[in-house]
Formats: C-alpha cells, structure tokens, sequence
C-alpha cells in the first residue's frame, strides 16, 4: 500500500527537479499559478472564521513579488539598479494595507490589517524566496541550494508516512495533526538526513561546490525538520479555521496550501541558513 505513495512522490521529485533546471522560464509561471490558488484557500479558510482578507491586494502583490524575488547579482536586476526590491515591496504593502484599512475602518479592520499581512508573508513572500534561493549566488550553485529542501520534504513526507502506518504507536500533536506520530517523525528525519546528507557529500564529484562536514550535519539537520514545522504549522491553522483540507485542488490530496505547506518553511530556512553559513 505504499507504494503508490512512494512511486507519486518519486515522479513529484523528478518533475519539481525538470522545473529547477529550466529555472524562471517554468519557475516564475508555476510560482504566480500556484500563489494564485493558496491565496484564494487562505482567504476562503479566514472567512470561516470571520476574518476579511483582502485577497485582490495580495494577488497583486504576490505578482511584483516575482521579479523581486531575484538575486541582486541576477542581470534583471543589476539593470534596476540592484535595489532590495523585496524588503521595500514588504514594507510598502503594510502601509498600504494600514492605509487602506484607516480609511474603510470598521470592526473587521484590524482583523483584516493583520491576516492580510501574515498571507503575504507566510505564502507570497515567503515561496518567493524559492526565485531568489535558485539564483543564489548563481544560477548554478543555486539550483543545488534549492534541490536540498526538496530532497527533505519529499523524504520527510514518504518516510515519515511509511514508518508511521507500520510502527506509529505515539502521537506527535493530536490536537494539530492526529495522523503524525512520533515514530514517523523519526523515520522521516532518518530518510531525510540520508537522502540530504548523502546527495551533500557526492556533490564534489559533479560540480565543484562542496560543504565542510559541520555545514553538511546543520543543513541535514534542520532543513528537514522545518519542513515538519511547515507542514504542523499548515495543520495548525486548518484547526484554528474547523478545514479538513484548504482545497480540492488534487482529489485525494487537497488543495495547493496542503502541498506547499512543507516548502513555505523548509526554503525560507534553507536561505537563512546560506546566508548566514555560507555566504
């Protein structure tokens, strides 16, 4: 029985890896699709809940956050000038948004200011970093930076889901996830520190990028468990709104905030963890 897990998450991997080699041509496209739709979710989930989101103002945004998104060492934007588009289109929505919100205030407001805010942060700009974290420092090494968080969701999801149906005993967060077992947080930790830890130590022998043995255990380590985080934090929130699912998007597998969930933590620590390692 899972098999077909094993066998989807497989294709899942060679598909999202086609789509980091061709880089922004299929990357950018795929990115505003995808924003697109967890943004309609999001603000479907916070309207069960009462909560206004201004979701036009976000597809908007989430649209200049591509070109943003890109490297200052990337050729698009040593044309603009090298400008840090990404933290000035940040602070310029939150004042939009205070802005917007002072002049149509209401009993929502405040409300509406703050979860706007937290969609395009935790979704937008967040998945954004997968542009910049692709064209990091180049277009090369960048497309390895981007290959490891992958590597440790997709391994966290099988092994965390094959060891918990055979040997799940414990529950990891009932009241968040009642699925998720301690066992399979072990397994999935375990398959990702391999998968991640070994494709780490054989990148010598393709390219000439190579990380120290301490670089190597920190990124095994803690790119996969953010991608737990993602995916209990994502669980966290369909709780907090009474959803099963965010969508319908994939039958069987719900919508895209349920698929992306993992990626919207894992990438933004992978860049964390560049900048501040190795760059």
């Amino acid at each position: 029985m899972h098999i077909p897990r094993i066998a989807s998450a497989f294709v899942a991997f060679l598909v999202t890896l086609v789509v980091l080699w061709v880089g922004l041509p299929l990357l950018g496209p795929i990115y505003l699709f995808l924003v697109a739709i967890a943004i309609q979710e999001y603000a479907s989930m916070m309207e069960l809940r009462g909560v206004p989101v201004r979701r036009r103002s976000l597809w908007v945004v989430s649209a200049l956050t591509l070109p943003a998104s890109l490297p200052a060492g990337h050729p698009w934007m040593e044309v603009l000038g090298g400008v840090p588009w990404r933290e000035l289109l940040l602070i310029g929505f939150a004042l939009y948004l205070l802005v917007a919100e002072v002049v149509t205030s209401n009993r929502s407001s405040l409300h509406s200011l703050v979860f706007t805010l937290f969609g395009y942060v935790w979704i937008s700009w967040g998945f954004g970093l997968i542009i910049t974290l692709r064209y990091t420092p180049d277009g090369v090494i960048g497309l390895w930076y981007l290959t490891f968080p992958m590597l440790a969701i997709i391994a966290t999801d099988v092994g965390g889901y094959v060891f918990g149906s055979l040997w799940g005993r414990r529950l990891l967060a009932p009241r968040i996830s009642p699925k998720k077992t301690v066992e399979g947080l072990i397994g999935g930790l375990a398959l990702a520190l391999v998968v991640v830890g070994t494709t780490m130590a054989l990148l010598p022998l393709w390219t000439d990028f190579r990380l120290d043995v301490m670089h190597l255990l920190v990124f095994a380590l803690a790119v996969p468990l953010a991608a737990l985080a993602g995916d209990l934090f994502e669980s966290l929130v369909k709780r907090w709104a009474g959803v099963k699912d965010t969508g319908v998007f994939l039958p069987g597998h719900g919508g895209v905030l349920d698929r992306i969930d993992s990626t919207l933590i894992a990438v933004p620590a992978t860049y964390l963890l560049v900048q501040l390692l190795l760059l």
